[in-house]
């Protein structure tokens, strides 16, 4: 029995990519663990040719096969449903969620080519792992085709509630799709209870046990199940990063102010230009704090080709050139925006020497940022983090600063909080986020996962 993982995207380790995404960063790190082979989008866009054939990379022990897209998949599946549609409306943002029944056809168009790709690698007893709202129907075109396999999906992002997916126009037919998987994982007890809330409302499932649904013959498992980092090897590299170059100059160049850190993917969910927003304010209501903090936002740009993005990147970018020419001090930049990735061993070395670090999303499935920088403290003199209730690592790290990014006011509170706080609480705090971050991480997930995927529910051994 082997395992095959299938996500939109790969990221071949050794290849100099570097990772932007919690997605992908989680992957590489279970693959390694536990072997098998990654199915994928290569990124590259090819001719309007389907005779194109997989490439095949085998490193760090695991195989990547990649597959090519059209530029047609690519703007109906990736920019159109998948980005245009899903995304916002996974993240309760209604206003900006589109439809178009020409990018749903798209969507299913390359789901069912990913099926057909799978196939033809798999053998009858190998566990596929799906990952991500990309890949939604992708069972349901395996089982159109015939394969048997057991199959299990993973939703990485939020999932809302009935009232918001019912929007969606294909909330139906996508939910049926789903409902050939053997077991579903998402993030968060809320994430799994709106989506079993759809296949009641939306979807005619029936419950038969707390986790288990069955339709058409059929038997599903959902759980939630909150994803992990790998937090010994986070820790090794942040206490290893004191020679980086990139990390020594930052550190350097603060000199004796506090730092401030804030790591994501450009997104309109991060909420990086209303973070900005409060920053400033919290500089205006506590002036004693000017030109003793300076806050570094790494921000690596994404789907930088969809018009929606670029406005968040000239908005963000504004927001910050605003903050600084009214705020800032010939001798004192208040934000530095920076908007390239960085390697682990330099984000986990700013992490360890940042006084604070603000994970403030407006809304996401775990974000893994918080438990990296959990587990890149030194324990002797650990930062504090101030953490959106709205991300689902609130749910594990309550010795956060829990905030709501919503009010500005709470959120300059919060930054004085963490940079006033003693540092027996913060080693407090600290310790009990640890524990956590340590006892569920990227193995337990693996292993809960697919020990859950690998075992049928009882109810399918039931002859009534």
């Amino acid at each position: 029995m082997g395992l095959i993982v299938v996500s939109n995207r790969v990221t071949v380790a050794g290849s100099g990519q570097t990772a932007a995404g919690g997605l992908a960063v989680a992957l590489s790190e279970a693959l390694r663990q536990v072997g098998g082979a990654w199915l994928g989008w290569s990124g590259d866009i090819r001719a309007d040719d389907d005779s194109a054939e997989i490439r095949e990379i085998e490193s760090d022990g695991v195989r990547y096969l990649l597959v090519d897209l059209t530029e047609q998949d690519y703007t109906e599946y990736y920019t159109g449903f998948a980005n245009r549609s899903l995304w916002p409306l996974m993240h309760y943002r209604i206003g900006l969620t589109e439809f178009s029944p020409g990018d749903f056809a798209g969507y299913k168009r390359v789901n069912a080519n990913f099926a057909r790709r799978l196939l033809a690698m798999a053998e009858p007893d190998d566990l596929i792992w799906v990952h991500d709202y990309h890949l939604m129907p992708l069972a349901h075109e395996v089982r159109q085709l015939g394969g048997g396999q057991r199959m299990g999906y993973f939703h990485h992002i939020p999932w809302p509630p009935a009232e918001v997916f019912s929007i969606l126009p294909a909330a139906r037919e996508l939910l049926r799709a789903m409902m050939e998987y053997d077991v579903i994982g998402l993030q968060t007890a809320a994430d799994r209870d709106h989506f079993c809330q759809c296949l009641i409302r939306e979807a005619d499932a029936a419950q038969i046990s707390g986790s288990t649904f069955r339709i058409g013959g059929r038997d599903i498992r959902v759980m939630a199940i909150p994803i992990g980092i790998d937090a010994d090897a986070y820790a090794k590299a942040a206490a290893e990063s004191g020679d980086n170059p990139t990390v020594r100059d930052t550190i350097d160049s603060i000199g004796d102010r506090a730092l401030m850190l804030g790591v994501d993917r450009l997104d309109y969910s991060k909420g990086v230009a209303q973070r900005m927003e409060a920053y400033a304010h919290f500089l205006e209501t506590h002036p004693h704090r000017r030109t003793t903090i300076e806050y570094l936002q790494i921000t690596p740009l994404s789907r930088a080709d969809i018009p929606e993005y670029e406005q968040i990147n000239q908005m963000v970018a504004e927001t910050a050139g605003r903050i600084n020419g009214s705020t800032g001090e010939p001798s004192w930049t208040p934000i530095r925006y920076v908007n390239k990735p960085f390697p682990r061993e330099v984000l986990a070395g700013l992490y360890r020497a940042a006084d604070v670090c603000l994970v403030t999303p407006m809304r996401d499935g775990m974000n893994l940022v918080a438990k990296e920088f959990v587990a890149a403290q030194d324990a002797a003199n650990p930062g504090v983090l101030v953490l959106s209730r709205f991300a689902g690592a609130a749910r594990q790290l309550s010795g956060a600063v829990i905030v709501n990014p919503y009010d500005k006011d709470a959120m300059a509170q919060a930054i004085e909080r963490a940079l006033a706080m003693p540092l027996p609480e913060r080693r407090s705090r600290w310790r009990s986020m640890i524990k956590n971050v340590r006892r569920y991480d990227i193995a337990w997930w693996v292993a809960t996962f697919l020990d859950a995927l690998k075992a049928r529910p009882p109810s399918m051994f039931d002859p009534h």
